[in-house]
């Protein structure tokens, strides 16, 4: 851009100066035709540096989940291609199922053994109790017949026989309910002897299978979002296991991040909100509209490691590192693609100095259609 503005500025110069000779061509006017260039150039420079800043470093950064099952198992399927964009909720692999379903059954069967077990000995509880509650009015109304019994003999309008005949079955009948009684107490107290562990165990199998159903569900592995599976290497067969350290394959998410890396004295004047322009490598003779979302405040250095010891400095003086700004791009290029790791240039035009903002749109948009040159020798 400069260049341009000097062939521009060179070209008037001959033609006053030279070609039709409208002012004179002294050593006044030659030092005035050398100084005002420099001048104004340096002013444009220094202005445009701080209404309307530029970085060379413009990033686009794709989110990256790096896959890692949540059980250990033998990898059955994998139904996605690498490097094929995928839907959120797609089948990314599968683990085979055979031992988590066959642990679900054995805890299953545990369970209900437990659950039954319990259910008999409160079978046996509503047994006793009813039994007892049955020999109650029969018992009332023994006693009742032993009472007129009694009286019937001592009036003489009854016989003997029948008031210990009426005697006897009320001795059965309260034998009987003692009897029903002591088994309804046995039972109560083995009942409360074990009630408290079967609970506990049924407790524990019920936890034992819910994390095994759980487990069960996470043969199957799902894409989290739209996005894309990078450098596919998974292949049945193999074994996957729920560490870490060993992903079984990267996702790259279709959503992304903007970010422009600017020096530390050129943000002074950028606030949120403010229009931007980048120019990616990816799409040569193109700007893509954005505006400012927000300045991070924050870079390495600003950070000292947890240690014991000094920091330490080093022998030279570190190099002042920069921040990044978060660029929001517009709604008209919210369908292009944008490649995670693209690169280019941008600018950010402040509230401040918009007469200037040309120059930085020109300068941008010429170099963006230089990104159509591929300056390599092979």
């Amino acid at each position: 851009m400069e260049v341009l503005i000097l062939s521009i500025y060179a070209f008037f110069v001959w033609l006053i100066f030279i070609k039709l000779k409208w002012l004179p061509w002294t050593t006044v006017s030659q030092v005035i035709v050398v100084v005002i260039p420099i001048v104004g150039l340096t002013a444009t420079i220094l202005l445009l540096n701080v209404y309307a800043p530029s970085s060379p470093d413009v990033r686009v950064i794709n989110y990256v989940v790096q896959v890692v099952p949540q059980v250990r198992g033998r990898v059955i399927d994998v139904p996605v291609e690498g490097n094929r964009p995928v839907k959120e909720g797609d089948v990314l692999f599968r683990i085979d199922p055979t031992p988590f379903q066959l642990e679900v059954r054995v805890l299953e069967a545990k369970l209900a053994n437990a659950e039954g077990g319990l259910v008999s000995q409160n079978e046996q509880l509503r047994s006793a109790v009813s039994q007892t509650a049955s020999i109650r009015p029969k018992l009332a109304l023994a006693r009742d017949r032993v009472r007129q019994t009694r009286e019937l003999a001592q009036t003489g309008a009854g016989d003997r026989f029948s008031l210990e005949e009426a005697t006897t079955n009320l001795q059965q009948l309260e034998a009987q309910l003692a009897a029903s009684l002591a088994q309804e107490a046995q039972i109560r107290a083995q009942l409360a002897a074990v009630v408290g562990q079967d609970q506990a165990e049924i407790a524990e199998i019920k936890a034992n299978l819910e994390r095994a159903r759980w487990e069960l569900t996470q043969t199957m592995f799902y894409a989290p979002t739209d996005g894309t599976v990078i450098n596919l290497q998974l292949r049945p067969g193999q074994m996957a296991t729920a560490l870490g350290a060993l992903p079984v394959m990267t996702f790259v998410e279709e959503k992304f991040q903007v970010i422009a890396l600017f020096q530390q004295n050129e943000l002074h004047q950028v606030r949120p909100g403010d229009e931007a322009e980048i120019a990616l490598k990816t799409y040569p003779g193109r700007i893509i509209k954005a505006k400012v979302n927000s300045i991070v405040w924050a870079q390495g250095q600003g950070q000292l490691p947890m240690s014991g010891q000094v920091p330490q400095t080093g022998v030279a003086k570190l190099p002042p590192g920069r921040f990044a700004v978060r660029l929001d791009i517009a709604p008209r290029d919210h369908e292009l693609f944008l490649a995670a790791g693209a690169m280019g240039d941008g600018a950010i035009y402040t509230q401040h100095g918009h007469h200037i903002h040309i120059i930085r749109k020109v300068i941008l948009r010429v170099g963006s259609y230089l990104n159509w040159l591929i300056l390599k020798l092979h």
